[in-house]
């Protein structure tokens, strides 16, 4: 019984050693496992933070690829691009001065058809094409505020007149002065000649300027005074101030429509249009009711010529306007615009001017988006237009 007791208890303990040996052998695999995993690991870590100079390289030049496509500039869609229209086709609508595809969007199909010869079936397919081409649509007031940051503006030469334009005459505009004569339009139309081409920072645009005369009352001697007196160049300022003098309404609006070529053909920098005056040879040619329709229609192509070339070319563009009598007024200013509604209408800034005493005038601002009416005196003097 002794023996099998000892033969047991020697089982028992070879059993229990064999364990603990099992024990030790299985920890110490499971550290060598442990640390084998974390030297790994970190050799992983290090690899894909530090790739590979081949890699390296090819995503450089996918992110440069990537970036010069997003930055390239989409080429301008070309009259040759709209469905049914050819080469023929094409030079037809050039020469009735649809010279781009923004022309063509912004048209009727009854107009595009008489121009072109073509059904207004094709027209209407060249125009929905020529909106698809130059993405047409809706805008956020966020987007149309943007935009309105590219507006630039001509100082007066009078910082309190400035104040009540909100800082001159703004581009992509149009901006109608009307009074009676000798009230000082065509001076200030003179006065904006020159100051366009002052530098940014004094209130210019550094550009050079347009003016269609339909009255003859431009003066280059005037000019002459007014740079002299702005510390300018004389002969300079005089080289960038294109005058034509227009003898009939058509003549007028030829001459508008000219402009375009100025700007793209021949690249002359034109920062201002001045139409001095704008109803003058309407008014002459149209006379009586019966021929009031004709005459509108003519002055409306006219006026969305010049609004074009103001929103297009960021111009800014300043028109005078006449004034008649009304002798059915017997109470306040019996003077009125003439034009209609029309002209008055199509004008973003309306300004009325008048006389005052001491060789003083008063420009009151009749009508604006975002301005509200107000008045400011100023003067005409030998160096240009001051404050009072």
């Amino acid at each position: 019984m002794v023996a099998k007791k000892k033969v047991k208890e020697t089982e028992e303990q070879a059993v229990v050693v064999k364990e603990t040996k099992t024990k030790k052998a299985a920890a110490v695999s499971k550290d060598k496992t442990e640390k084998t995993s974390a030297v790994s690991k970190d050799k992983t870590e290090k690899t894909s933070a530090v790739p590979p100079a081949e890699t390296v390289g090819k995503t450089d030049i996918q992110e440069s690829t990537e970036d010069e496509s997003e930055e390239e500039i989409k080429p301008e869609p070309k009259l040759e691009d709209l469905p049914g229209i050819g080469p023929v086709t094409v030079e037809k609508l050039r020469e009735a001065k649809f010279e781009d595809v923004m022309s063509v969007a912004v048209a009727s199909a009854g107009v595009l058809s008489d121009v072109a010869g073509i059904t207004e079936t094709t027209a209407n397919k060249a125009i929905s094409a020529a909106r698809d081409l130059l993405d047409l649509g809706f805008a956020t007031a966020e987007e149309v505020c943007n935009k309105r940051k590219t507006i630039t503006k001509v100082t007066t030469g009078s910082e309190d007149f400035d104040k009540l334009l909100g800082g001159g005459i703004e581009s992509q505009g149009l901006t109608e002065f009307f009074g009676e004569f000798g009230s000082g339009k065509s001076q200030i139309a003179m006065q904006l000649a020159v100051n366009v081409q002052l530098p940014i920072d004094k209130g210019g645009l550094d550009g050079s300027c347009v003016y269609i005369d339909t009255e003859n009352t431009f003066r280059p001697e005037r000019i002459k005074q007014m740079a002299e007196a702005a510390g300018m160049d004389v002969d300079k300022v005089m080289k960038k101030i294109m005058v034509a003098r227009a003898f009939t309404s058509d003549h007028q609006m030829l001459l508008a429509e000219k402009i375009s070529d100025l700007i793209k053909q021949k690249k002359v920098p034109i920062k201002l249009i001045i139409v001095d005056s704008m109803m003058g040879l309407f008014r002459s040619e149209y006379a009586g009711r019966g021929t009031l329709a004709t005459r509108q229609q003519k002055l409306n192509r006219h006026i969305h010529t010049l609004q074009k070339l103001a929103d297009l070319h960021n111009v800014a563009v300043y028109l005078t306007n006449q004034v008649m009598s009304r002798p059915d007024v017997f109470f306040g200013n019996p003077t009125a615009a003439i034009g209609g509604h029309i002209l008055h209408h199509a004008c973003q800034f309306r300004v009325y001017l008048r006389k005052g005493k001491a060789g003083k005038r008063i420009a009151r601002l009749i009508d604006s988006p975002y301005l509200p009416e107000g008045e400011a005196i100023f003067k005409v003097t030998e160096n240009g237009i001051v404050d009072a």
